[in-house]
């Protein structure tokens, strides 16, 4: 029987050589989801070139009539691209430098095996999640993902490397590497460059380096955290359910070495420079402020707590900004239940949201773009910085953070799709 690894070589697709890979690469489909119009301007660059917005649902779409239609559109597009684009091939991993306004970060395109990890509370697999699943989400990208011949991958996983033990080798060899891609990005995503680790001592190298995370214990000899998810925790989650199902009609020996078992994505060291890691601000719409500003009250006043302007509060108490059309508002949240500002502003919208059906939320990354809906009359939320360092340590003592604390990177930083793999036999 196969000795599964938490970090597996892989099948990785490329499209032919002659493909214009700035038009082919395009954003996390979980990016601009109130912002049609940035996917309007990336479809008008694309043209008719191959291109991943093919392959992809972005989910400001999810809501929008006609999604079964675009779902059938996808993997009819997913079939034409492994017939006639995706011919070139790399078994074993791609190593990516992304250049951004950030710096430059470096990163592995890897198979991770979703035996090794659950969303399931309370659970403490290898590979873990940083922030709560909400199971909800699942179901629509689920529908996506079956029927898909392909998966190409947005996901971002973080190690806790300081020795830089998974890519420090590979930074090492980097030149006599073969070069699969150098390209810019469009719509202001910088530039990526893309090598192939197809020799047998690097792929092992890469593979004993996360071996060795599964067996280092978390603070006060907690069960290890060898991977955390870092960005696409929904998207990983939709794999592993979509695996579930797939599992459920095999046989032993046929899951052993079922595609679907792993998921591709992008690794990366927690402790690179070019990584910000930024909180993820909250957007609300359909509510009065009055109305809101009242509840928000009233809900920390029943908890113990007090929402005050800062002038008024005491050093321990969590800042935020109220940003709406006519200018800033600055609260502190004093005495609070929650350990962090995110924490408490998500457990006042999960009260207060089910109670006004006409209001919405949305997860921004940028305060600009926060900014930007504000002025059209929506209520911003803009949360305190987030420190990287105490990520994974959260993750240890916490079990998870709450739902969209952080984002890593301003969005037009976020993974490019570029690479595919089969996901089915």
């Amino acid at each position: 029987m196969k000795k599964h690894r938490i970090v597996e070589p892989a099948e990785i697709l490329l499209p032919r050589a002659d493909t214009d890979l700035e038009k082919w690469a395009c954003l996390a489909c979980d990016q601009f989801t109130s912002q049609p119009e940035y996917w309007q301007q990336a479809e008008a660059l694309a043209g008719d070139s191959p291109s991943c917005l093919d392959l992809v649902l972005p989910e400001v779409y999810l809501d929008q009539p006609g999604v079964e239609a675009r779902i059938e559109n996808i993997h009819r597009a997913m079939r034409d691209a492994l017939a006639h684009t995706l011919t070139r091939r790399v078994q074993g991993f791609v190593y990516v430098r992304r250049t951004t306004g950030s710096g430059v970060r470096e990163g592995l395109v890897a198979a991770v095996d979703l035996e090794q990890y659950s969303y399931t509370k309370g659970a403490q697999p290898l590979i873990r999640p940083t922030e709560n699943t909400v199971e909800s989400r699942i179901p629509p990208r689920l529908a996506v993902r079956r029927g898909a011949a392909l998966e190409t991958p947005h996901i971002l996983m973080l190690v806790d490397d300081p020795q830089n033990t998974l890519l420090g080798p590979l930074a090492a060899a980097r030149e006599k590497l073969p070069l699969l891609y150098d390209t810019p990005l469009m719509l202001g995503g910088g530039r990526i460059e893309g090598r192939a680790v197809t020799d047998p001592v690097l792929v092992e190298s890469v593979v004993a380096a996360a071996e060795a995370f599964a067996v280092r214990p978390g603070p006060g000899g907690r069960s290890p955290i060898a991977i955390a998810v870092g960005d696409g925790n929904h998207s990983l989650a939709t794999a592993k359910a979509w695996w579930e199902e797939v599992k459920a009609g095999l046989s032993p020996a046929q899951a052993e070495g079922h595609p679907a078992r792993y998921c591709l994505v992008e690794l990366e060291n927690i402790h690179d420079p070019a990584i910000l890691v930024e909180p993820i601000h909250r957007v609300v719409f359909g509510v009065p402020e009055d109305a809101f500003t009242d509840a928000m009250q009233r809900f920390f006043a029943a908890r113990g707590a007090a929402l005050t302007r800062p002038g008024s509060a005491g050093d321990a108490c969590q800042r935020f900004t109220l940003v709406t059309a006519d200018g800033d508002r600055h609260y502190a949240v004093q005495n609070p239940a929650w350990p962090l500002c995110v924490g408490s502003l998500e457990a006042f919208l999960s009260d207060y949201l089910p109670a006004h059906p006409a209001a919405r939320v949305d997860y921004i990354h940028g305060e600009a773009a926060v900014r930007g809906l504000a002025g059209r009359g929506a209520l911003g939320l803009l949360l305190p910085p987030f420190e990287k360092e105490d990520l994974f340590r959260g993750v240890y003592l916490g079990g998870v953070l709450p739902k969209k604390t952080f984002s890593m990177g301003h969005a037009e930083e976020k993974r490019y799709y570029l690479e595919c793999r089969r996901i089915t036999p």
